[in-house]
């Protein structure tokens, strides 16, 4: 699933101080050098759950055999030691090598990010309140147009449109996150739109211009504070919000209800991350200490073990930052708007395996 920006992008996060915590920062292990730094042990006191990770691994083994002959060996000893111990100091005795992710602050604070698959509302055919278009790619001699002339009517003409939403915001949410579920209310169909390709115009943060606009205070910018705002103006003023965004997504519509990864794996909620692969190669798992969220959207003071799988990227997923896919549907699109949060994170390899060496294992 490409996304051309995570919601953190979207809604522009908090500035911190020189050593804050409120966000989940901790500074347990002194400073680090490298992205990827060589450790010997893993030492957490917080609860783990690893339920999640059988499931990921049997997407990946079943759908891709040169994935599953690359991480095969380190998936089962991995789910070896969560059923025998899933303590983080043992494993070294399971043969599995660590190397910390060195965190943005060099303190190995790493920052997780959310995104979600949106639920959108459509119909086959345009009425007066299902007036908004989704639109398949089209054929772009040069450069595409940018999203100001494709809402005054540049591909009209051209049956490129998928469907028709009563929101103008709906459709731009599901182009921030590059891919949704849509539900065609004229006949019960559900389907999943995949990412088909985008127009090639910079992206700007509409959460940003409403910063800079003085519209929303940036200490409550969130996924429910764009949409609070929207709600309470006409179309023509979020349009012009909107169209701060030259950036246009195109959309394809998929016969299976899958969520793909860009490794083509189907992706399940919690369990799966997009990563910068130049670091963490596609089918790279990691022990992570998650950032626990209140429904408030703030750190509720606790992180939680889990292993994570590296199946997704994206245009701002670089080096120390993951970006947690927190499934499908309104409650999945409130959680991970309001994630900005930090964790440890470690990765993880198999001695005696082409994964070994994991501080060094780096591209692919």
């Amino acid at each position: 699933m490409f996304r051309k920006a995570t919601i953190a992008m979207l809604i522009i996060g908090l500035a911190g101080c020189a050593r804050p915590t409120d966000h989940g920062q901790q500074y347990l292990d002194g400073r680090f050098d490298q992205i990827l730094n060589q450790v010997s042990m893993v030492e957490s006191d917080k609860p783990s759950d690893y339920s999640q990770f059988e499931q990921q691994m049997e997407m990946v083994l079943e759908r891709s055999p040169s994935m599953a002959d690359k991480y095969q060996p380190l998936y089962l000893q991995l789910q070896n030691w969560a059923e025998q111990s899933g303590d983080p100091t043992q494993l070294g005795n399971f043969g599995i090598q660590m190397a910390q992710m060195g965190g943005a602050d060099s303190f190995g604070n790493v920052m997780f990010t959310g995104y979600f698959s949106p639920v959108i509302e459509l119909r086959h055919e345009p009425t007066e309140t299902f007036r908004y278009p989704v639109y398949g790619m089209p054929k772009c001699e040069e450069q595409c147009p940018s999203r100001t002339e494709i809402y005054a009517g540049a591909l009209d003409g051209q049956g490129l449109e998928l469907g028709y939403s009563a929101s103008m915001l709906d459709v731009f949410m599901m182009e921030v996150q590059g891919s949704g579920f849509v539900h065609f209310e004229d006949n019960g169909q559900l389907q999943y739109f995949a990412y088909n390709g985008k127009n090639g115009h910079p992206y700007v943060s509409i959460g940003k211009v409403l910063i800079e606009r003085g519209e929303v205070p940036r200490e409550k910018m969130s996924l429910k504070a764009i949409d609070e705002w929207v709600s309470q103006q006409d179309e023509e003023t979020v349009r012009e919000l909107l169209e701060q965004n030259p950036s246009f997504v195109f959309f394809k519509p998929q016969d299976s209800l899958d969520v793909m990864g860009t490794a083509g794996i189907p992706l399940q909620a919690h369990a799966s991350v997009a990563a910068d692969r130049d670091y963490l190669p596609m089918g790279s798992v990691l022990l992570a200490e998650v950032p626990q969220l209140d429904s408030e959207g703030n750190w509720n003071g606790q992180h939680v073990l889990k292993l994570l799988m590296a199946l997704d990227t994206g245009g701002a997923v670089k080096k120390n930052h993951l970006d947690l896919y927190h499934g499908m549907g309104p409650q999945a699109g409130i959680d991970a708007g309001h994630y900005k949060h930090y964790g440890r994170v470690w990765k993880l390899g198999l001695q005696g395996s082409v994964t070994e060496k994991p501080w060094q294992n780096i591209g692919g």
